[in-house]
């Protein structure tokens, strides 16, 4: 088998006419030719970190959209599901995702549950984590969340270190805002990337000091306007990922969308390339082709380098996508959970007060941000009860372990915008128990008492008009495909909007306010937690 083309060597950076001939899956010749049709021949590109969960599809389903954009691999952290479902989840993504001709890399998830100050679905410890790296389809450790445990020796995450040591396998960190010595504490125990840096001050020292800076530009954080000039300055040292990245924002591009910007910026090209994909797979130890005789026939076409339109994708050997269409058949799949299901009452998520105890400590939500900020506010009561206040944009926030009947967590949050109704879901990182921000008590428990009775999705609630997505797998997966899931999320997000909200991302940034660790101020499902002193903190303020 032969095709001709302009050949982009991103090994060798240089770029020329020539045939590539291919035998038994393998690049048995890259030959040089005096001309060649205009269509360029590249490797396929790869997310270096990504949850395929926050995608709300099945890997497979995944698999369908992201070669459309010239994706051959990811690097896939199964974290979400392992907060539901333990290492049964993580096989269930790995067997799903052996059922498509794509390159799914998993890695063991270090921190489940992420802190020890939340309730998950499972505990995963430093023994599991062993037995999971040994495994020859676990390639990395995944993102090690627990940086204070880290930074403090904690035997069971060192354990957890120790054991990527001796496996000769990556580490991923996640490390936000960490300088100084307690970044080389850090570094030192061998985490090798990180894609939390929101400043490049923060990134240049984490690179300085060792450290591979993956920039992200997902649904919920976007860090590439802030970090790009990395490019021109470490490009050795940079590698591209969406982390998170909704069923709207996939269908309209990938880690393709994050090399025509840089193209544009008018960084070298083939630093942009090698960020896309010769960086992560040697980071890796992926077994990815890089165009080069001998390597695996992996490779994307496209027909220019300014909208970098897909005409084909090549894996092992074999187009997996052309004429617009993935080529394989889509395989079947069955819905797994853990729920426990009830139903709440408004008294469940009241909040009782004296007039003397009404300032409380408020949760500031900030658009296209995972951090929070935090202010203190003083809040009418009605009736004995600290109720939302709308007209300051200060809401009811609530969590319910959706693993046990426990008493809601309530809390009051700035930024979402609503001026009726609620919104809610069962993807709430990183134990994904039940989130809801709401105007109304009614509202709230309507919204979570919809989730409960349908075993998760997400949810949305504006006078009687109620738009719902289920999400039968573990709560944070559809059966269905890409385009289907992400049109009933573009009806969610348009509901949240027109019932006042002006976040770019609603639900996303909804799902990441009990995520306890990344700064300032987050709601897990035991009340309000301080990230900065990594303990729960009275909702009260005096």
């Amino acid at each position: 088998m032969k095709i001709d083309g302009l050949i982009i060597d991103v090994v060798q950076k240089k770029i020329f006419p020539g045939r590539l001939e291919i035998k038994d899956r393998k690049i048995h010749k890259v030959q040089p030719l005096n001309d060649a049709p205009q269509k360029y021949i590249l490797p396929g590109f790869i997310d270096s970190h990504v949850h395929i969960e926050s995608s709300m599809v099945l890997p497979s389903r995944f698999a369908e959209v992201a070669v459309s954009h010239g994706t051959l691999a990811t690097v896939s952290d199964p974290h979400e599901i392992a907060n539901v479902m333990g290492i049964d989840g993580i096989n269930f993504m790995i067997e799903d995702g052996k059922r498509v001709p794509f390159r799914f890399y998993f890695g063991a998830p270090s921190c489940v549950p992420a802190t020890p100050f939340d309730h998950s679905g499972s505990v995963i410890g430093s023994e599991e984590v062993k037995h999971l790296l040994s495994r020859d389809d676990i390639y990395y450790l995944s993102e090690m969340m627990n940086f204070p445990g880290v930074v403090n020796k904690q035997d069971d995450i060192i354990k957890k270190l120790s054991f990527a040591k001796m496996l000769n396998k990556p580490v991923d960190g996640h490390a936000p805002g960490l300088t100084g010595e307690d970044l080389e504490k850090y570094i030192g125990e061998g985490i090798s990337t990180d894609h939390e840096s929101y400043s490049l001050e923060e990134a240049r020292e984490k690179i300085q000091k060792g450290m591979m800076i993956q920039i992200r530009n997902g649904s919920a954080a976007l860090n590439f306007d802030a970090l790009h000039p990395l490019i021109g300055e470490f490009p050795e040292k940079i590698m591209f990922c969406t982390d998170d990245c909704h069923p709207n924002d996939l269908i309209n591009g990938h880690i393709n969308k994050m090399v025509k910007m840089a193209i544009s910026k008018g960084y070298d090209l083939f630093d942009v390339l090698r960020a896309a994909s010769y960086v992560p797979n040697r980071h890796y130890n992926l077994n990815i082709g890089m165009l080069q005789t001998g390597d695996s026939a992996d490779f994307i076409v496209v027909d220019n380098l300014e909208a970098l339109n897909v005409e084909e994708v090549w894996n092992n050997g074999e187009i997996i996508f052309r004429n617009r269409t993935y080529q394989w058949k889509r395989p079947d799949a069955t819905a797994v959970n853990n729920f426990i299901k009830r139903r709440i009452q408004k008294r469940d998520i009241e909040i009782r007060s004296s007039s003397k105890s009404r300032t409380i400590k408020v949760i500031q939500a900030l658009d296209g941000e995972l951090i929070t900020n935090s202010f203190s506010s003083k809040m009418n009561i009605t009736d004995g009860k600290i109720e939302a206040d709308p007209s300051n944009d200060i809401l009811k926030i609530v969590v319910i372990n959706r693993y046990s009947k426990r008493k809601p967590a309530i809390g009051f949050i700035k930024g979402f915008g609503l001026k009726e109704g609620a919104i809610a879901g069962s993807i709430a990182h990183d134990s994904h128990n039940l989130i809801a921000v709401g105007v109304q008590d009614s509202d709230i428990v309507a919204v979570l008492n919809k989730l409960m009775e349908t075993g998760g999705g997400i949810i949305a609630k504006k006078g009687n008009h109620i738009v719902n997505l289920s999400l039968p797998v573990a709560g944070l997966m559809s059966l269905d495909a890409v385009k289907d899931v992400a049109l009933k999320y573009q009806k969610l997000n348009k509901l949240a909007w027109e019932s006042g909200s002006s976040l770019k991302a609603p639900f996303m940034t909804l799902a990441f306010m009990s995520l306890l660790v990344i700064p300032e101020l987050k709601i897990g499902d035991k009340g309000l937690f301080n990230v900065n002193d990594f303990a729960y903190t009275s909702l009260f303020a005096e």
